[in-house]
């Protein structure tokens, strides 16, 4: 797998498993950018799902990684931003239809969850999967410009 360069952050409940996934990133040679948080006391995840959509919109990262207790909320905050397609996944199948169908730029784990193992499998297959492209491509594009809704 190519180094690149990959954001990662997580609330209080998704700590540990950041750390981990941290961990192996850094092993497989990417340069990772923490965006905290820095230990288990408790914060809000919506700072941390924010601190990587400006991570990625001033490209300091390529790519994110997000944890919280169950992955909902971070993706959903996460996914407020238009250029973002964060994915919340459970197994590598997930990951990888992630990748190919939607592009998906960030993935989002439930530290409470997700075993760490399939959170470390489903990681690589994010990072090794690339998007189809073709048919999909137009429905990704519409994901990133919805209609105005009065």
């Amino acid at each position: 797998m190519p180094s690149s360069s990959i954001a990662i952050a997580s609330d209080h409940a998704g700590y540990e498993l950041k750390q981990t996934l941290r961990q192996a990133l850094e092993e497989k040679g990417h340069t990772v950018v923490d965006l905290g948080t820095d230990g288990p006391s408790s914060v809000d995840y919506p700072d941390y799902a924010y601190a990587m959509i400006s991570a990625l919109d001033d490209k300091r990262a390529e790519r994110g990684v997000l944890v919280c207790g169950s992955g909902i909320g971070i993706s959903i905050a996460a996914n407020r931003h238009p250029r973002i397609r964060a994915a919340l996944v459970h197994d590598s199948l997930g990951a990888r239809m992630a990748r190919q169908h939607n592009d998906a730029n960030v993935i989002c784990f439930g530290g409470r969850m997700i075993g760490v193992e399939v959170a470390v499998d489903c990681l690589e297959v994010f990072l090794t999967t690339k998007f189809e492209g073709g048919r999909h491509a137009g429905r990704v594009t519409k994901l990133s410009s919805p209609p105005a809704t009065t």
